[in-house]
C-alpha cells in the first residue's frame, strides 16, 4: 500500500480534498445550527465532532476483509484516517477558541 501513495500521490488529493470539504461542511452546519438554537456549549460541541466523524477505523477493518490489503477501498480509507486525525483536531481548536460565544452550563 505504501508504493500506492509513492507512485500516485495525485489519487490521494483527490481522496483527502472531498473528505476535508465534507467535514468542514458537516462541522459548520451543526456547530453553526447549536449556536443559533443557543444549546449549551458542552452539549454543542462533542455533538457537532460527533456528527463530523466519520469512523474511518471501522471502515478500514471492512474495507481490508472484503477488497483486500492492496485495494483502492482500503487506500481510500487509510488515506481517510490520516486527514481525518489532523482535521479532528483543527476542529477541537476552532470549539476552544469559540467556547466563549456559547451558553455555558
Amino acid at each position: 500500500m505504501g508504493k500506492d501513495w509513492l507512485k500516485e500521490p495525485l489519487i490521494i488529493i483527490l481522496i483527502a480534498i472531498p473528505l476535508l470539504i465534507q467535514s468542514y461542511g458537516i462541522f459548520a452546519i451543526a456547530y453553526l445550527w447549536s449556536y443559533l438554537w443557543k444549546i449549551p456549549h458542552n452539549i454543542a460541541a462533542p455533538s457537532a465532532l460527533i456528527g463530523t466523524s466519520n469512523f474511518f477505523e471501522l471502515a478500514v477493518a471492512v474495507s481490508i476483509s472484503l477488497f483486500g490489503i492492496n485495494s483502492g477501498a482500503a487506500l481510500a480509507t487509510v488515506v481517510g484516517v490520516l486527514v481525518e486525525v489532523p482535521l479532528m483536531l483543527s476542529l477541537v481548536a476552532i470549539i476552544n477558541r469559540t467556547k466563549t460565544r456559547f451558553i455555558q452550563n
